[in-house]
Parts: structure tokens; sequence; C-alpha cells
């Protein structure tokens, strides 16, 4: 009978990361069988594409995971996830964890509220304590539903495979299989989760990472064991180092109505979470649309996911960008595509879109976004934006940060250390570095060549094969490892 994997991909980023590397083909070469838990409504989308002998798709029953958080407890739940997220080591930069403690408290009301001396307290001492952290990890094992206990019983699986070590909803399927004796292994699909995100959510067993870097703040920042943290790189961007995603620069810009003889300049929103990204667009908007750059130029705009949240600031953002360019010919406007449901407008059907974007533009500007490290790959130059609106979102209930101030957060303080780009605080320094850069695109790329392989380590296109590889050596008995 075949070993069978249960792999989580909870979100649009980790269906790319599974789904579109050689990490499911990898399993499935060895005679394992794979079954993909994704979101209920996107999960017709992800089969009918995706569906092929020995992998099989169910979904990760959400509403049934949301019932469990808001009616078991929902208050303990909701602080011991707090304490886990930023309660982490302070042997490493925790500059994110604090960020994230003012995002999530500031909504807390009534019995929360009044909590907050206690809680602060708590993390206080579990950033100096192991044994507090150990704790607080042990302390969540109480909440472990029954919720996928049929297709335990089902499935039998060797192995449950998530993108976190249990920080999402996929704790509760981590949680029911250590309850079974199963063996956990995490995957970290995402650039910053290691410093922003911290304690496990669930008995884990291996996790597997892009870099030393990541490695070290997981072993000093979360208490892993070393010898159990496996360095594989990104599956994710195996389609970028291998130009497998690339559309041809003519095809391109006639899919976006771009002049071939102009300049490109492309901006991908980010961090709007924490403060608008208004003011960067604005002021490029205006360096473009105003001809006051050193070339003539065109701008295309990728928007966030976030900016598709239906009555959300975000989205009233959008539609403020979308009313301001109206009328500006070289101002161009790109939404990432969705698969629908709770994956939101992430999806592996993008993956052209972004590679293209990056590959064709002669100048990349957004806010620290993880697309700094795609775009080095791409070897193209990199301007961080970071203008700031005075009082942020100005919106009660809403925490709000300077972009100003998120230079120190772990993977900024990285990209700024590396000298792989620059960073423009106002207009005048965007005007400066754009023309500087346009002037000489090859400056920085020996910085930029050296950042990815510092924090991507394979840079051949074998991530994908390298985590497949790692996952099946996992299957073995106990005695074998």
């Amino acid at each position: 009978m075949a070993q069978r994997v249960f792999i989580s991909a909870d979100h649009g980023l980790s269906v790319i990361y599974f789904l579109q590397s050689e990490i499911i083909s990898t399993l499935l070469k060895a005679g394992v069988e794979v079954i993909v838990f994704t979101d209920d409504e996107a999960r017709p989308n992800i089969e009918e594409r995706f569906h092929q002998p020995g992998l099989t798709f169910e979904g990760l029953r959400l509403q049934e995971c949301q019932k469990y958080l808001k009616t078991v407890n929902p208050v303990i739940q909701r602080w011991l996830d707090l304490l886990r997220w930023v309660g982490g080591s302070k042997r490493i930069n925790t500059t994110a964890m604090d960020g994230n403690y003012h995002l999530i408290t500031t909504g807390y009301t009534g019995y929360s509220q009044l909590a907050l001396p206690f809680l602060r307290a708590a993390i206080w001492v579990m950033r100096r304590s192991r044994w507090a952290r150990r704790l607080i990890v042990h302390a969540q094992q109480r909440f472990t539903p029954n919720i996928y206990a049929d297709l335990f019983e089902k499935y039998k699986p060797v192995l449950v495979v998530a993108r976190t070590p249990g920080w999402r909803m996929d704790r509760y399927i981590l949680r029911e299989a250590a309850a079974h004796g199963v063996r956990t292994v995490a995957a970290i699909v995402g650039w910053d989760n290691p410093s922003s995100y911290n304690l496990n959510g669930a008995p884990m067993d291996f996790i597997t990472c892009w870099s030393e870097i990541q490695k070290e703040e997981l072993v000093l920042g979360s208490d892993w064991d070393p010898l159990r943290v496996n360095i594989s790189g990104v599956p994710a961007y195996d389609g970028y180092f291998l130009r497998s995603w690339l559309v041809p620069r003519d095809e391109y810009f006639r899919q976006h109505k771009l002049d071939p003889k102009l300049k490109l300049l492309s901006y991908a929103c980010s961090f709007e979470t924490l403060h608008p990204n208004f003011p960067n667009m604005a002021a490029i908007i205006e360096l473009v649309n105003n001809n006051e750059l050193a070339e003539p130029c065109q701008l295309l705009i990728r928007f966030h996911p976030n900016h598709f949240l239906p009555g959300s600031r975000f989205e009233e953002e959008r539609k403020k960008v979308a009313e301001y360019v109206k009328g500006m010919p070289h101002i161009h406007l790109v939404e990432p595509v969705s698969l629908g449901g709770g994956l939101g407008h992430y999806s592996g059907e993008d993956m052209p879109e972004k590679a293209s974007m990056m590959a064709w533009s002669d100048v990349f500007l957004t806010v620290y976004s993880t697309m700094v490290v795609e775009t080095a790959i791409h070897d193209k130059p990199i301007i961080s934006v970071t203008i700031d609106t005075p009082g942020g979102w100005n919106m009660k209930d809403v925490y709000s940060l300077p972009l100003t101030a998120i230079g120190d957060w772990p993977t900024h303080q990285r990209f700024r250390q590396s000298k792989a780009g620059r960073v423009a605080a106002s207009k005048e320094q965007l005007r400066e570095l754009i023309n500087f850069y346009l002037n000489d695109p090859t400056t920085d790329s020996d910085n930029r060549r050296k950042f990815i392989q510092e924090e991507c380590t394979f840079t051949d296109g074998s991530a994908g094969r390298r985590t497949g590889e790692y996952l099946l050596s996992l299957m073995k008995g106990p005695d074998q490892l």
C-alpha cells in the first residue's frame, strides 16, 4: 500500500510553493499518494487545474476551524495566539514582533483590553525565558479539535506538511496529526515568516526553510533544535531562476498597452496594513505624468491582494488611485489574479505576470516587499519607497506605523545592509534615485547577486526537488532517520 502525505495549502502563496514546484512531482514519482488540503471554495478551481494521478484534494474546513476558535474558550485561544505570535526570544531582532503586537492589540476591547498589562508582562518574560515559551506552546495543546478525524482514519497519512508550524488555522490539523501520532513538518513559504511569527502553534517534528539566515531565526528565536531544521531554498522561486514563467517582452507590453519605446517603472503595493501606499504611488505618478525624470517613462502599478477586500480601507485606496490616474496615458494598473475563496488574490496563474513585470522593468519600486527578493533574482534596480502620511490611516482602532520606521525590521534591515537596492523617503529622493538607476542599471548588480545567494541559498531552480526529497526522507521509520 502506498504511503500518504497530507499537505495543507491554506494560502495562495502555498499553492505556488507546493503545486507549481517539483515538490509534489518528486513525491508522486516515489510512489507516494498526496492529499492536498486547500480553501473549500477555491478547491474546485485548484483541483481542475492541478489534478493528476496520485494527487487528491480535500477542503480545509476553515468554517469549522473558525467555529471552534469562536466557541471553545475564544478569549483564551486568542491570548495564546498573541503570546505565541510575539513572544519569541529576544536573541533575534524583535522589531517585527513589536509591530505585530501593536497591530493585533489595537482592536482589543473588554476583558482583552484589561488583560493587556498581564499579557505584556508575560511577553517580557517569554522573550527572556525558554521555559516560559515552552509553557505557552504546551498550553495550546488543550485546544485540539476533531475536525479532521474522519480524514486521518480514511487516509492514514504518515506525514502532515503545512506552510507554517501552526501559525495559522493549520494549527488545528497539525495538532490532530500529533494526537494521531503522525509526523509533522513545516515548510517556510514567506521571507519574513521566522522573524514575524514565532512559537509553534502545534507539536512539530521538523521544519524546512530558505537559508542559514532563516535557520538561525528559527533556532534562536523559536527554540528549534538545529538538527530538525533543514535548508532547501525557495521552491516558489524555481520558476524565476529557470525563467519558465517569463512572457516575451513584446507580448507583455501588448497585454498592458505599454509603449515599447518608453522606460518602464513598476510599483508593487505593500505594507498597506500598517500604512497607506497612496503617497508613494502619487509621487511616482506625478514624476512620470509630468515628465520630471531623466528619460520619458511609463508606470505599471500592481495592487496588493488586500486592495480587493470588499468594504475595506484598502479597497477605498485602490478606487482612489484608479480615479487619480484617469486621463493619464502612461499610468497602468494591474490586479493580482484570484483563485477565489479564502485564498484571495494570490494565484499560481499570476506568476507569469509577476515574473514579466519584474524582468521587463527598468526600475522596480515597492515598500520592502518580498518582491525586493524576487526582483533581485531578475537583476533589476530596486527602490524601496517610504513616503509617510502624517498619522498613517488616521482611523479609529486602526494601528498605523510610519513607513520610515520599518527599516529596522529584520528582512528590511537585511535588504538595506545588503545594498541590493536603495531607499527613498521623499519625492525628491525618489526622483534622484530613479534617474540614478536609469542612467546606470548595472549599479548594485553584484550586491543583488550576493543578496539572492544569502536569502535563497539554491539559485539553480532545484529547491522544489530538494524539498520533495527532504519530505521523502522524513517518511522513513524512526530507526532510519
